[in-house]
């Protein structure tokens, strides 16, 4: 009985009937007026009265709707936080069970570990650069093997001296990390992707191959660089730094390949030690660059080459044949005691001279005529 007093429906029907009564009989009261027109106008009044409360029911379900509808969207943010949450979960669990699978005894598990890592990256962009820190930090770790000995690149294809069988198990698994790396980087061409950073510092690496990619960052200070090393067309968006690799002993450098690439930021090869050939045709140094104390124990070709900030040379030394015609040199160039071998083929830019010194090699300085 309570409920039907409270009703509103009750209460707007007895409004209109008390509102077509008092209007109908006050009109009544007038004897200009008809009781049919005395009946409209109460009618009216009264349907005034139900067309506000339609009105007002219609407001309050679209209140209800709204609110249902924020209700809804509401539990669907929360199961997407749940569901967000249990995949962080699930992927901070295979993160973790892989970095201690890295330093399981067999070599296939340490493999699968670090395809599980690169699964990881792949699936989630937020792992990327920590999976490459962790791919990098395991080429770090000191290692050495027969075919590294006395020599940078094998001759011809002369089968490479085999390690023990725990070295070439490993060799296995430090190439699987190294392709792995650039899988992961995105391509040179690509747009509004990230450059990721590699620290390689004293890295020892065999056919290294980052051809065609986008890197941040680059160290491979005093690292080791056997057979082949391909940054062929990369796109370097940090500074690169290579000083003194090549240089510490049993690490060495071999075919050195990094044509077409483009070094955005400054470009460190200062005391660099080029056991095999040094190819860098085309090249673009958007930043400052340094071959400062560098050798090249073969054939180094800077053909095309473009240099846009500063270029030092000072104390370079190159022993095999050189093609150092630039497409174009900085304002600021540092010679001082840059040297050349007279008895190899050498194409200078131009306006450069090969002084020969008493010791039978040649000086580079650039001609005052």
């Amino acid at each position: 009985m309570k409920r039907l007093i409270r009703s509103p429906l009750l209460w707007t029907f007895v409004t209109a009937v008390v509102l077509l009564i008092a209007v109908g009989g006050w009109l009544l009261s007038d004897p200009a007026t008809s009781r049919s027109d005395a009946l409209k106008t109460g009618g009216l009044a009264a349907g005034a009265v139900v067309a506000l409360y339609a009105l007002w029911l219609n407001d309050r379900r679209r209140r209800v709707e709204e609110r249902r509808q924020e209700t809804e969207r509401q539990r669907q943010e929360l199961e997407s936080q749940r569901t967000d949450f249990d995949r962080e979960r699930i992927s901070d669990e295979r993160f973790a069970k892989a970095i201690e699978l890295l330093g399981h005894d067999a070599d296939q598990v340490r493999v699968g570990a670090l395809h599980a890592l690169a699964g990881l990256a792949r699936g989630r962009e937020a792992y990327t650069q920590t999976v490459l820190d962790i791919l990098c930090s395991y080429l770090r770790r000191p290692f050495t093997h027969p075919r590294y000995k006395d020599t940078a690149k094998r001759q011809g294809n002369t089968h490479p001296q085999e390690g023990s069988a725990e070295q070439d198990r490993e060799l296995q698994v430090r190439q699987t990390a190294q392709r792995l790396i650039g899988e992961l980087l995105p391509a040179a061409d690509s747009e509004d992707t990230t450059g990721y950073d590699l620290d390689l510092t004293g890295a020892v690496l065999e056919y290294f191959d980052l051809s065609d990619r986008k890197i941040g960052k680059l160290l491979l200070r005093y690292a080791g660089l056997y057979s082949s090393t391909n940054l062929s067309g990369c796109v370097f968006l940090g500074p690169v730094y290579l000083t003194g690799a090549g240089t510490i002993e049993k690490k060495l450098i071999g075919y050195f390949r990094c044509t077409g690439a483009k070094f955005e930021r400054r470009a460190w090869f200062s005391g660099v030690r080029f056991a095999e050939d040094a190819d860098l045709h085309g090249t673009v140094f958007a930043g400052e660059t340094s071959f400062k104390d560098s050798f090249f124990a073969k054939d180094a070709d800077f053909a095309e080459t473009e240099f846009e900030d500063s270029l030092d040379l000072r104390r370079a030394r190159f022993e095999g044949s050189s093609d150092l015609r630039f497409r174009k040199l900085p304002d600021r160039v540092d010679l001082y005691n840059t040297t050349v071998e007279p008895a190899k083929e050498n194409e200078l830019p131009a306006g450069w001279v090969a002084e020969t010194m008493p010791d039978g090699r040649a000086r580079l300085k650039v001609s005052r005529t």
